[in-house]
């Protein structure tokens, strides 16, 4: 078994293999393309995105000065908006709901190194996977740790920092992340789109 294969079975891998590194190095070369586009450059962006991602949706917008680790461990819904400075460290899967908002400068870190120095300087890394569900809004800075879920509806509030599962429908911020309150429909504010 690869060590490409072992990271897609989320089992301990070698983070130093020599075919993870091309592996980055052709990630990079597709992100770095399409950070240099332009907002009138749609068609190309959808193309390099196409090629950097294992699944990407309809009407993906995504803003430039974003980095991932190696891009085919990310699968994005629909209509999503992914802000300026994203940085996605995709060695477990990353999968990003539909509807959802992507604000400014938030990462993702689906790593965690051993913490054992020996193992962790000779490679030693577990994969896991991070979910963002439907209709989620994450705020700017925030950062979403390894093996965490987000449920459908949910905010996260910007700067927070998200180190375990957080329910549905509820406002959630702080280091570590809490859940504050459930969303309801007080929370409406009235807005119709004409």
């Amino acid at each position: 078994m690869t060590e490409w294969d072992k990271m897609q079975e989320h089992q301990l891998y070698d983070d130093f293999d020599a075919d993870l590194f091309d592996r980055r190095v052709e990630a990079k070369k597709l992100f770095k393309e399409f950070n240099r586009t332009t907002d009138d450059e749609v068609e190309k962006r959808q193309e390099i995105m196409r090629k950097l991602f294992k699944k990407v949706g309809e009407r993906v917008f995504m803003e430039p000065n974003f980095a991932c680790e190696f891009g085919k461990n990310i699968s994005l819904g629909n209509d999503l908006y992914i802000n300026f400075g994203c940085t996605l460290l995709d060695c477990g899967q990353i999968t990003i709901g539909n509807n959802t908002l992507i604000g400014p400068n938030v990462s993702m870190y689906s790593a965690n190194h051993s913490l054992d120095a020996d193992e962790r300087i000779a490679g030693a890394l577990i994969p896991e996977p991070i979910t963002i569900g439907n209709r989620v809004w994450i705020g700017g800075g925030s950062i979403i740790l390894s093996g965490v879920t987000i449920g459908d509806d949910s905010v996260i509030g910007a700067g927070s920092v998200v180190t375990h599962d957080i329910p549905a429908g509820v406002v959630a911020a702080g280091n570590p992340c809490k859940v504050i309150r459930k969303i309801t429909a007080k929370d409406k504010v009235g807005f119709v789109k004409p």
